[in-house]
C-alpha cells in the first residue's frame, strides 16, 4: 500500500467514529497496538525535543525503505506517533518527503489537540522527514 492509500484508510476508520471521545480512544488503541520499543532506544539520542511528553523515534534504512520505531510515555501521544509510523514506515525517502500528513487535518485531529500536543505532533513529523532527508543523502552517496 502506498502512503496515500494508508492515509485514506485511516481517514475512513475515523470517519466511522462520530464522537471525539471515540476518536481519542481509537488513537490510544493505535498506540497500544504498536510494538514495544527496545529500552536501548529510549535514550537522549532518539528522544525528541519540542514535545511535552517523552517521545523516542528511531529509523533504519533497509533496501531503500525507511522503517520507523517509536514510543511515548503518554497514551495519546503514543497513538499519534503510532499513526505516523503506520503511514510512513516501509516507504522510500522520496515517498515520505512528497506525501505530507494530510490525514491529520482530514480526521480533524489538528483542531482537537492542545497547542503543546500540536507542537509535539509537528516535531514528530519533522523528525520523520529529517530521517528521510538523511537517508536520501546516504542513498545518493551509495549510488
Amino acid at each position: 500500500m502506498n502512503i496515500k492509500d494508508i492515509q485514506d484508510k485511516i481517514i475512513n476508520e475515523f470517519d466511522e467514529l462520530i464522537e471525539w471521545e471515540d476518536k481519542y480512544k481509537k488513537i490510544i488503541d493505535m498506540g497500544r497496538e504498536m510494538p514495544t520499543l527496545d529500552e536501548s532506544i529510549k535514550t537522549d539520542k532518539y528522544k525528541l525535543s519540542g514535545c511535552q511528553s517523552q517521545v523516542w523515534i528511531n529509523a533504519k534504512l533497509i533496501n531503500g525503505k525507511i522503517f520507523f520505531e517509536a514510543d511515548s510515555d503518554a497514551a495519546i501521544v503514543k497513538g499519534l506517533v503510532a499513526m505516523l509510523v503506520k503511514v510512513y514506515s516501509g516507504h522510500s525517502p522520496d515517498e515520505i518527503l512528497i506525501n505530507p500528513p494530510t490525514f491529520l487535518e482530514r480526521i480533524g485531529i489538528d483542531k482537537h489537540l492542545s497547542p503543546t500536543r500540536k507542537n509535539g505532533l509537528g516535531a514528530m513529523m519533522k523528525q520523520i522527514q529529517m530521517y528521510a532527508v538523511a537517508f536520501k543523502a546516504i542513498n545518493k552517496k551509495a549510488n
